[in-house]
């Protein structure tokens, strides 16, 4: 038997086998949502889970109370010992982080990191943003017109994780350091070497970054969180659990949002005509992004706290089973977008009904920091480089190796002739 046969009841048959190398997000999740809202998956390693495509469904499963993030009191499989060491994604349900938190815990480490995003805070950093844009756009400019650029290494990776280092005070010296080890987070086809190693790698940086904020504290969130620690409101795992958090998941979204916003403004230039020209905003033309290319495609994992039924699909999820949300789908639902959900289409007015910042209690904190950051880099992007083109054909772009984040390795481009 193929280990993805043809369309059938999530409840009985084969389940469907995810694939690590994130080949076909796309195409994987439409076979995942032609299965049912909710369908049998196994994760590298056969780890077995349940993959949920429907979007209301979704909504339910991300606010019910009975449904947790913390594999430590929830998932048997975790309890009782039976994940192996050497399970790849392993980092993704050891973590002691908001993310992976349940209750009362998730309510107070979700609270020490609340203050780094508020909206004060977050829209204050503007001018350094913009500032951060122009020096990586100058840098880019070096190259001449018709020379090949990466434009995902060059900026849309450097950016986010800049804005994020200016949060965090991390110092300059370390940054190409995190950029590489953070990368190898997401990656779900990876040996259970480099997956150790990956680990171990993020683990050293936060290390070094917290021995130097002890040193020198500074306004920084780092500093605060380190702050905490020394008070006690904070265990050691926390405190470095929520910096791989921050670094991490605060990054990660933002370099595919960008990633796939320039690509699909690159090959539909009308509509890219619209939003230079001021016809369309770009917070629209980020929302259609965010909708048709949900930066996490899949996310890792949630847990019946105990027998959950959803009386809408009449699915009962059992408690203990492990539970994977698969964005990629929700934001391609015709059900909700149309016949026509696979196009890219700025003037579309669902455009905003996607989950890609998540819902519920979980909702990415960062999600008003990433829209101002792709707003910026998008508008100065094309006003600096407005005969920019793609250097391949769309479809010969290659995807990063993950099911669960949804981006190229690269970006080619040719600049052409920067604006006066």
């Amino acid at each position: 038997m193929p280990a993805n046969p043809a369309p059938q009841s999530p409840l009985t048959g084969c389940p469907y086998r995810l694939d690590g190398t994130g080949s076909d997000i796309h195409g994987e999740a439409a076979a995942l949502r032609d299965r049912g809202p909710a369908t049998r998956v196994l994760l590298p390693g056969d780890i077995p889970a349940w993959s949920i495509t429907d979007p209301g469904l979704i909504r339910h499963l991300l606010t019910h109370p009975d449904v947790s993030k913390d594999a430590h009191q929830h998932w048997p499989t975790y309890i009782n010992g039976d994940l192996p060491d050497t399970w790849p994604l392993r980092i993704w349900v050891d973590v002691r982080n908001a993310l992976s938190a349940y209750g009362t815990e998730h309510r107070r480490l979700r609270r020490s990191l609340a203050a780094a995003f508020a909206t004060r805070r977050v829209r204050a950093l503007v001018p350094r943003i913009e500032e951060i844009t122009r020096t990586l756009l100058d840098e880019v400019a070096a190259a001449g017109p018709d020379q090949v650029v990466d434009l995902r290494e060059k900026f849309a990776w450097r950016l986010p994780l800049r804005v994020v280092n200016v949060l965090l005070g991390v110092p300059d010296d370390l940054h190409d350091d995190f950029r590489d080890a953070v990368g190898a987070l997401f990656v779900t086809n990876a040996t259970p070497e480099a997956a150790a190693a990956a680990g171990q790698r993020i683990y050293e940086l936060i290390g070094q970054l917290v021995d130097r904020k002890r040193k020198t504290p500074g306004d920084d969130v780092t500093s605060t969180l380190v702050a905490a620690h020394t008070d006690g409101e904070l265990s050691d795992q926390e405190l470095a659990d929520s910096l791989v958090l921050l670094i991490g998941a605060g990054h990660e979204t933002t370099v595919n949002l960008l990633d796939h916003a320039i690509t699909h403004l690159l090959t539909h230039p009308d509509q890219l005509h619209q939003a230079t020209s001021g016809h369309t905003p770009w917070e629209q033309v980020i929302d259609e992004a965010l909708r048709l290319e949900a930066p996490i495609a899949t996310i890792i994992m949630r847990f019946a706290v105990r027998d959950v039924t959803d009386e809408p699909t009449g699915i009962t999820f059992a408690k203990g089973d492990a539970i994977v949300i698969n964005y990629a789908a929700v934001g391609r639902d015709p059900g909700v977008h149309g016949p026509d959900a696979d196009r890219f289409d700025t003037s579309r007015p669902t455009a905003h009904e996607h989950l890609a910042f998540g819902h519920g209690a979980h909702m990415c904190l960062g999600a008003e920091l990433a829209r101002i950051e792709a707003r910026i880099a998008l508008d100065a992007l094309f006003a600096r480089f407005p005969a920019m083109r793609l250097a391949v054909e769309a479809d010969q772009l290659r995807p990063l190796p993950s099911f669960i984040s949804n981006g190229h390795q690269s970006l080619p481009v040719r600049l052409g002739q920067s604006a006066a």
